[in-house]
C-alpha cells in the first residue's frame, strides 16, 4: 500500500456516509455525542452533509465504497421508521480501546439530528422488537444487521455492536470516563471541526495509519527510528469546488517531520515511475512537505479528475 491507497482508505469509509442523511453546515460534534464516546479514543471520523449534497464525486464515492455494515444500517434504519434522508444531520464513528489494550478496539456510531423517537419505538413494538434495558436505556436490536441502537434523547442516537454500545452508555452515564475528559483529542478537534468531513487520530492510530501510508518504506530503518515520535494526526476532506484532502501529522520536532516527509516523497517518486497514468496524475496532485514539527499532505483535484481516480485500478485495489 502507498500514500494514495491509504488516503483513499482513510477517507472512503467516512465519505461512504456522506449521502446517508440530510445536510448541515459544519461537522461540530455536540456535547451529547461527545459524552457518549469513551475516553480512550484512537480515531474519530465526523461527517456533515450540506456541503456534499450537490457533489457528484461524493455520490459516486459513496456508491462505490459503502461497506456492507453501513448498507445494513440503512436498511435497518428504514425498517425502524427513521427517515435517514431527513432525520439525521451528522454522523460520527469512534474507534476506542477497551480494557487498557492498545490492540483491542471497538467502533461505535453516533448520529445527531431530530428523531421521532415515539414513532420509531411504536414501530419496534409493532414488529415485536423487544429492547434490552441497560440501566434506564432501552437498547433495540436492528433487524438482522447484528447491530443495536439506543436513543439517548430526541437528538442523539448511538448504534453499533452490543459491547460497543454498552461501553458508550457507560461513558455517557458516568460509569467510565468519556471523551470530555480527553483534553488532547478535544484540543485537536478545534483545528478541524469547521470542515464537512474530518478525523483525528491519537498516537497509536497515527502509527498504524502511517505504516499503511508508507507501505514498503515502513520497513526502512529511518521509519523505525521515528515512528515512536509520531504524536497525533488529523485530516479533512471537502467536496466543494472539486475534491480536497488535507492531512497533518504532528511530531515533536523538525527532524522527525522532515524525515517522514522525505520517506513519503521517496515512496511517491517510486510509485510515479511504475504507476499508471491515472496514478501518476494522483501523485502530481499530491504535495508533501514539512513545517517545524508538522508533516503536511495536500491533495486537490477537480471533480472530473477524481472521478477518473474512482475508475482506476488503484482505487479498485483499495476498496475491494
Amino acid at each position: 500500500m502507498n500514500i494514495f491507497k491509504s488516503m483513499f482508505r482513510q477517507s472512503a469509509f467516512a465519505a461512504a456516509c456522506l449521502t446517508m442523511a440530510a445536510p448541515v453546515f459544519a461537522a461540530q460534534l455536540g456535547g451529547d455525542a461527545r459524552s457518549a464516546i469513551p475516553k480512550d479514543l484512537q480515531q474519530l471520523i465526523v461527517v456533515d452533509y450540506r456541503a456534499m449534497q450537490n457533489s457528484t464525486a461524493a455520490m459516486q464515492l459513496k456508491n462505490r465504497v459503502l461497506p456492507p455494515e453501513i448498507r445494513a444500517l440503512e436498511v435497518a434504519l428504514k425498517n425502524s421508521g427513521l427517515n435517514e434522508n431527513h432525520d439525521v444531520d451528522q454522523l460520527a464513528f469512534a474507534a476506542f480501546r477497551i480494557g487498557g489494550n492498545a490492540d483491542n478496539t471497538r467502533t461505535v456510531g453516533v448520529a445527531q439530528g431530530q428523531f421521532p423517537v415515539t414513532d420509531i419505538t411504536a414501530i419496534f413494538k409493532k414488529q415485536k422488537v423487544k429492547p434490552v434495558l441497560v440501566r434506564t436505556n432501552k437498547v433495540y436490536p436492528m433487524a438482522k444487521s447484528g447491530m443495536v441502537v439506543v436513543f439517548l434523547d430526541q437528538t442523539t442516537m448511538v448504534f453499533g455492536s452490543t459491547d460497543a454500545v454498552r461501553a458508550s452508555l457507560d461513558a455517557r452515564d458516568g460509569l467510565k470516563q468519556s471523551m470530555l475528559t480527553n483534553s488532547t483529542m478535544l484540543d485537536m478537534m478545534q483545528t478541524v471541526d469547521q470542515e464537512p468531513l474530518w478525523s483525528i487520530l491519537d498516537q497509536k492510530g497515527t502509527q498504524t495509519m502511517m505504516r499503511g501510508v508508507l507501505g514498503d518504506a515502513a520497513q526502512l530503518a529511518d521509519y523505525e527510528s521515528v515512528k515512536k515520535r509520531l504524536v497525533s494526526s488529523r485530516y479533512t476532506m471537502n467536496f466543494l469546488n472539486g475534491v480536497k484532502f488535507n492531512m497533518d501529522v504532528i511530531t515533536p520536532d523538525t527532524f522527525t517531520a522532515a524525515t517522514i516527509a522525505s520517506l513519503l516523497n521517496a515512496a511517491a517518486l517510486y510509485k510515479k515511475m511504475s504507476g499508471t497514468e491515472t496514478e501518476k496524475m494522483a501523485i502530481d496532485k499530491t504535495k508533501i512537505n514539512s513545517d517545524s514539527g508538522k508533516l503536511m499532505v495536500r491533495f486537490s483535484a477537480s471533480d472530473g479528475e477524481f472521478q477518473s481516480l474512482l475508475q482506476s485500478p488503484l482505487f479498485q485495489s483499495v476498496v475491494h
